[in-house]
């Protein structure tokens, strides 16, 4: 984290957005653009959409959508993302739809900025309803809920369900955590979250957890969400609360 001319500490986090073929290679090229962006702009953390590899293919029940998974050892966007992470000094957490033997899950890759793999987070909430059917392809997490030492900071990562589940995050934050970052797909336009954040006073910041951990404020927060193209119209925006 940098010192900022007030004497706090500030971590410069950019919620990346875009729309997502059904290309895996051509979704990596979108969000290397963005998160060059992101750098040149000085950005420290670059958080990228949940699965961005291609559209949100959850929506359905599909068998052949598990073609998609992929094993952490070996895996390209992984690979290239660590090598981007070095190049630029940014810390990148990666989200992938995850292989490991017979089991599945919505992970992501914590990739430190010196391109470092510091490990994996599994996504424990798993959401399943109409336009969500997650728990036909995900099982849930056996990670738990870590704070990340990167070189910019604590840094705490969920996936998208998970943020409606207090306990993610005050586990974090007792661990330390001074950001917390959680990828987010595209929901339907009649079920906006924003709408609930908006409503909700402080939105999610929830500085009762932040107390929890024995600090002043509560960190901040950071959501990113994807425009997908689809025949479901649906929303994409990000989030940041101080």
């Amino acid at each position: 984290m940098k010192q900022g001319r007030t004497g706090k500490t500030t971590l410069t986090v950019a919620a990346l957005q875009s729309d997502f073929a059904d290309d895996v290679a051509e979704n990596v090229e979108r969000v290397t653009a963005l998160v060059r962006q992101a750098a040149e702009q000085g950005a420290q953390v670059a958080l990228a959409p949940e699965l961005f590899e291609g559209p949100y293919f959850c929506r359905v029940q599909d068998a052949r959508n598990f073609a998609r998974a992929r094993p952490v050892e070996g895996n390209r966007t992984i690979q290239h993302f660590r090598a981007l992470a070095r190049e630029l000094g940014l810390v990148i957490p990666v989200s992938f739809f995850e292989r490991l033997g017979h089991a599945y899950y919505n992970s992501v890759a914590i990739i430190d900025a010196d391109g470092s793999l510091l490990g994996v987070y599994r996504k424990s909430h798993i959401p399943d309803g109409p336009g969500y059917q997650e728990k036909f392809y995900f099982r849930p997490g056996d990670t738990g809920f870590k704070a990340w030492q990167t070189m910019h900071g604590a840094v705490g990562v969920g996936v998208c369900w998970d943020q409606w589940f207090p306990e993610c995050a005050r586990a974090m934050v007792l661990q330390g955590a001074e950001v917390l970052l959680y990828p987010t797909a595209p929901r339907p336009l009649r079920h906006t979250a924003h709408t609930r954040w908006r409503r909700r006073p402080g939105g999610r910041r929830q500085p009762t957890i932040a107390q929890a951990a024995g600090t002043l404020s509560a960190p901040p927060l950071t959501r990113a969400r994807a425009l997908a193209t689809a025949t479901l119209y649906l929303s994409g925006m990000s989030v940041l609360c101080g």
